[in-house]
């Protein structure tokens, strides 16, 4: 089985454990609270049976290969507490809750703000034909000749295509919004167009978050990143955080360098992200922190900086598979949340908020297996402040069946996502999820396959050679590559 590289721990170690924030210092409760969390990470699955685990901050970074990290907590409706943790790239500056980060996909519910607030405007409407606001550029429909509307695309409703986004290297060529869209060069993913009947099924779609870049700057001629900027950003005191792609060098010099699923730098450094509204924002937890706390009291009647409350309540309303406009809803009453998590290049995040109780956190990271690492940290949060949910799941495992060992080792490919690779391990089974990152794979009792760093989960076909891999905002097919 591979490992990941590993930092070095002890040049980091004192950076890991700086000063408290402030208030911890004549507080011992929020100063336990902290110690709780930076030494309770929790794995996303825990076996039946097995010893409880629990892991340090330091030790996670440093197996994960992730140089830095940030968390803003949210208790009583306010950030708590805010720290950084580890460097912005080895042999760097200090992170700390004024480094900035590519938020990733988090900048779908900042997009989604944006859009709600110019519906509420009058300049669009949640259930008019998407392509009324547009001259220049229409969205192809490929199925029949339904309407695709803005509610359809805040909510991945609306069949388009397009998962994600892999930005663009320094020095290469970046492409206008309508090349992107068009899938033309110098653009590196597909054209958006309706691939399944809108409003029939949740799929989720960076490339529907383009189309309404696209809408939000046509219609306004003022641009996306200003209309997010006027109607989010600065009512919100999102002081740090901003649409500009690339970053200028001031900010850079701000900002958490990107690293690879082993710990290295990304060449060049961050990548462009020309698909704003998908995922071009960058920000801080705190910031992130400042949106969670505002939907809430906008929700609960108590603000209206950005949305009224109806809208806002609208907004967290489910529309398909528990996906609102612009975040993933769970639960309900005193546990429903509001959250979405972030993927860039070398960065890797996550938000989530209750929509009644005050509490939340906003995690942001700078190394591919970051994701692993806000997880776990969220998982901690969650333990420390007493939270009803986010804890790790609890599941059985048996034993690998003998024919499993023969049939599912080999690579598959999940369309527009990626591969992973299944290896045999004595009696048991790896998968390696993202490239040199394998980890045991568990079968249950039901015929399905999983692994305890993410609540994520294979099913097979009984051919072996294809099957569905699903988790939270996920839900696709995968086949053993030829």
């Amino acid at each position: 089985m591979n490992h990941p590289s590993r930092l070095p721990l002890l040049p980091l170690l004192p950076l890991l454990f700086c000063a408290l924030p402030a208030p911890a210092a004549t507080d011992p409760g929020l100063a336990a609270r902290i110690a709780a969390v930076e030494s309770g990470l929790q794995p996303a699955v825990v076996i039946e049976g097995a010893a409880p685990v629990q892991r340090r901050l330091a030790d996670e970074m440093a197996r994960l290969g992730v140089p830095g990290a940030s968390i803003a907590v949210i208790h009583a409706g306010e950030i708590e507490w805010a720290k950084g943790y580890g460097v912005v790239t080895p042999g760097g500056a200090p992170v700390t809750p004024g480094t900035l980060f590519q938020a990733g996909s988090i900048s779908k519910p900042v997009a989604a703000l944006a859009a709600l607030k110019l519906v509420e405007g009058g300049t669009l409407a949640l259930d008019a034909n998407i392509n009324g606001y547009t001259q220049w550029w229409k969205l192809p429909n490929k199925v029949d000749n339904s309407p695709v509307t803005l509610r359809q695309l805040l909510s991945h409703t609306a069949g388009t295509t397009v998962h994600g986004f892999p930005g663009y290297a320094a020095g290469a060529k970046v492409p206008t919004l309508v090349q992107l869209l068009n899938g033309a060069a110098p653009a590196n993913t597909r054209g958006v167009h309706v691939a399944t009947k809108p409003g029939t099924k949740w799929r989720y779609s960076g490339g529907g978050y383009e189309v309404i870049q696209y809408v939000i700057g046509e219609r306004t001629k003022s641009g996306f990143a200003q209309v997010a900027q006027d109607t989010v950003l600065k009512p919100l005191a999102m002081n740090d955080s901003t649409f500009a792609q690339p970053l200028p060098p001031a900010l850079l010099a701000r900002a958490a360098l990107p690293h690879d699923g082993s710990g290295k730098p990304i060449a060049g450094g961050p990548h462009t992200y020309p698909e704003l509204a998908a995922a071009g924002l960058w920000s801080t937890p705190s910031d992130l922190a400042k949106l969670a706390i505002e939907v809430r009291l906008s929700a609960a009647g108590q603000s209206n900086k950005v949305l009224s409350q109806s809208m806002t309540q609208l907004m967290l309303a489910p529309v398909l598979d528990d996906f609102g406009l612009g975040w993933r809803i769970d639960g309900t009453g005193q546990a429903q949340s509001f959250s979405h998590g972030g993927a860039n290049a070398g960065y890797q995040n996550t938000l989530i908020a209750y929509t009644e109780r005050g509490d939340g956190v906003a995690v942001m990271t700078n190394g591919d297996r970051g994701g692993e690492l806000a997880g776990a940290l969220v998982r901690a949060v969650a333990s420390a402040y007493n939270w009803p949910t986010q804890r790790a799941k609890v599941r059985t495992a048996i034993a690998t069946p003998a024919a499993a060992l023969a049939a599912l080792p080999g690579k598959y490919v999940i369309e527009g996502l990626g591969d992973f690779t299944i290896a045999r391990s004595g009696d048991g089974l790896t998968v390696a999820l993202r490239e040199g990152a394998a980890e045991p794979l568990y079968a249950a009792p039901d015929g399905a396959w999983f692994v305890t760093s993410m609540d994520a989960e294979l099913r097979f076909a009984a051919t072996n050679d294809r099957g569905r891999v699903t988790a939270p905002g996920l839900d696709t097919a995968f086949a053993k590559a030829k």
